[in-house]
């Protein structure tokens, strides 16, 4: 059987296979009717297993935002924003978050009485493995401190994984996958791991995910300003350009396609997140949407990072990241980037990856 067999774990049935009910490839069959249940056609929260058809049993996020007694911080004002030089909320009234939009005392005292875990994906392929300990070293000074993190690196060169100190309730899971010899193929293999990690391991053990580029470094406080539902990141190099310059996929062959004349921002591939719920929406909307490119022998501009626009294009994100959090290079700067807190790695392109 294909990916949908079996057992998964931290999942509640919906409803068994009566005695008239065969599993096969195809779906779930009926055996009086003889109408199959096709998996393309279950909701994004539903599973064909050995038990039938599930649904997963995603952990609540539901809580208030209680502040803690006592607590000291600075007086917002509802006549003067921190900032004026950017925006800070999007045309649907998402927040985007910049330094100075937000005050760390008071969002880290609200958000500490959640007991919140955090799950944190990293791909590292071939000669990208070379990027983990800087990555990992400076995740572990400046993301998330004082929260529960449970890393998940995927890499085809486990015992080249550096050991590197994990702080207090910071934890890291290695998983050996395929080698692949198409840097294109490992972007756009990335969604439907994500998706199998989050159905078969992750749907009631954590609150969130971020999925992030290993080739990365952190440089500046990332924590919990940045949950939410359904989270993007505005691209570095296209946050300060109208919407025709953006690259996104043009040709209308392609799932991804966006025409000329429409979409908001330009989200940037390495990174994005939100609640376990919505981040298996995306990520199987994507690996659908890539498996149709492919049957009709068409690869989008920027893969991954193509499909992930056309998605936010028509599921708009409850908070935007600004470029802070995936930043182009530490020694860059521009007058609206007032702290720096993470950033691509220089690096040639040639030399890391193995098509090149």
């Amino acid at each position: 059987m294909d990916g949908h067999s079996g057992l998964l774990q931290n999942v509640q049935m919906a409803s068994l296979p009566l005695c008239n009910q065969q599993i096969t490839e195809q779906g779930v069959i009926n055996g009086d009717t003889g109408a199959t249940v096709d998996p393309r056609k279950l909701r994004y929260n539903q599973q064909i297993t050995e038990q039938g058809i599930t649904n997963l049993e995603w952990k609540q996020n539901t809580f208030g935002l209680h502040s803690s007694p006592g607590l000291l911080y600075n007086q917002p004002s509802a006549l003067v924003g921190s900032r004026t030089d950017v925006a800070s909320v999007t045309s649907w009234s998402a927040p985007i978050i910049w330094e100075g939009t937000f005050d760390s005392t008071l969002i880290d005292s609200i958000y500490k009485q959640q007991n919140l875990t955090i799950a944190t994906t990293v791909f590292a392929l071939g000669k990208y493995v070379g990027f983990v300990k800087d990555f990992l070293e400076s995740a572990e000074q400046h993301y998330f401190v004082g929260f529960r993190v449970h890393y998940y690196l995927f890499t085809d060169q486990p015992e080249l994984v550096p050991e590197v100190k994990m702080g207090e309730n910071h934890s890291l899971t290695v998983r050996k996958v395929q080698s692949l010899n198409r840097w294109q193929d490992i972007s756009m293999g990335r969604m439907e791991k994500l998706e199998k990690l989050i159905e078969n391991e992750l749907a009631s053990n954590a609150n969130y995910i971020f999925c992030l580029d290993i080739d990365t470094k952190f440089y500046g406080h990332w924590g919990v300003e940045s949950l939410g539902r359904l989270v993007g990141v505005i691209h570095p190099w296209l946050f300060d350009t109208s919407r025709d310059r953006f690259t996104y996929e043009r040709r209308p062959k392609s799932q991804a396609y966006i025409p000329a004349g429409e979409g908001d921002y330009y989200y940037a591939g390495a990174a994005f997140g939100g609640s376990l719920e919505n981040v298996h929406n995306l990520t199987k909307t994507c690996r659908e949407q890539m498996s149709i490119d492919v049957a009709n022998s068409i690869e989008a501009v920027w893969q991954e990072e193509s499909h992930l626009n056309k998605y936010f294009l028509l599921n708009k994100p409850s908070k935007l990241l600004s470029p802070e959090y995936m930043w182009r290079d530490i020694n860059e700067s521009a007058a609206q980037i007032k702290i720096v807190r993470f950033t691509n790695v220089p690096k040639i392109y040639a030399e890391v990856r193995p098509n090149l």
